[in-house]
């Protein structure tokens, strides 16, 4: 089987003593393509040179969570990036961005104006974006509507019903990954079950969001366990969950949520 994980940040420092094993374990799982988004101005070379030296594609964008540091000229260097580099069909969105309303402290009024400039960036090189939601989903819709771009990917989709309806309709796919394996994860596997198959992708988000196999709890971090690290050739056992959530083979999952990427993305 081919999978494609739809959002894998293998330039993480996490990766930097084992990378090209990380990917060749990947592959022999049959991830046959990540979707590899920057998170600021100074890794976006790294995350272009990762997608060639491995067969995968990227995306350029500053996230959420690094506003603070970001600088006006990065914005600049975004546009100049993406002049730069856009017949490189390796290039397939403008990500990673968004909102992020979870972390204590984050300045959204920064981060509201680094998202608009990077949807009219998106919007200007007719790209996909690759969205951060969390406790944003409103505000990044509203961002939409103001500034349609080419569709794109809600990563780690975790919103209401009606908010995944709002993003599919603007020519959204919902990301699900390792959170969807927590039986506590109620509304998201009930998520999970009842949006269209044609809407969704799988990803990792490796080294983040660890599926529940791979989880350690405090109690045990505490007495010196190490959090066991996501990789991206966990995609394929993600997939077995949502297949079981929703009563189907994992043959069916595999073809769907590949299609959808490579329709979103433009792969």
């Amino acid at each position: 089987m081919n999978w494609i994980d739809s959002h894998c940040h293998l330039d993480a420092q996490e990766f930097a003593a084992d990378r090209d094993a990380v990917r060749s374990t990947a592959r022999a799982a049959g991830v046959a393509a990540c979707v590899i988004p920057a998170v600021e101005a100074g890794n976006f070379d790294a995350v272009r040179l990762l997608a060639h030296q491995h067969g995968d594609v990227y995306a350029l964008g500053i996230h959420p969570m690094y506003t603070p540091q970001a600088q006006q000229a990065d914005l600049q260097t975004l546009q100049t990036q993406l002049q730069l580099h856009r017949s490189d069909k390796r290039l397939v969105a403008v990500g990673e961005i968004g909102l992020d309303g979870f972390v204590p402290g984050l300045d959204m009024a920064r981060q509201q104006l680094f998202y608009k400039a990077q949807l009219k960036l998106a919007q200007q090189h007719d790209l996909p974006v690759i969205l951060h939601v969390r406790r944003s989903a409103d505000l990044l819709l509203q961002g939409l509507r103001q500034t349609p771009v080419k569709g794109g990917i809600a990563h780690a989709f975790n919103g209401s019903l009606q908010q995944a309806q709002m993003f599919i309709d603007m020519g959204f796919k919902l990301g699900f990954g390792g959170a969807l394996t927590y039986e506590r994860a109620l509304q998201l596997r009930r998520l999970a079950q009842s949006l269209p198959l044609e809407a969704l992708v799988l990803e990792t988000d490796a080294p983040d969001i660890p599926p529940h196999w791979l989880y350690v709890t405090a109690q045990q971090r505490g007495s010196g366990i190490a959090q066991g690290r996501n990789t991206p050739d966990q995609l394929p056992r993600i997939a077995q969950v949502l297949a079981d959530l929703r009563g189907i083979s994992k043959d069916k999952v595999q073809q769907a949520t590949t299609d959808n990427v490579r329709q979103v993305l433009g792969l």
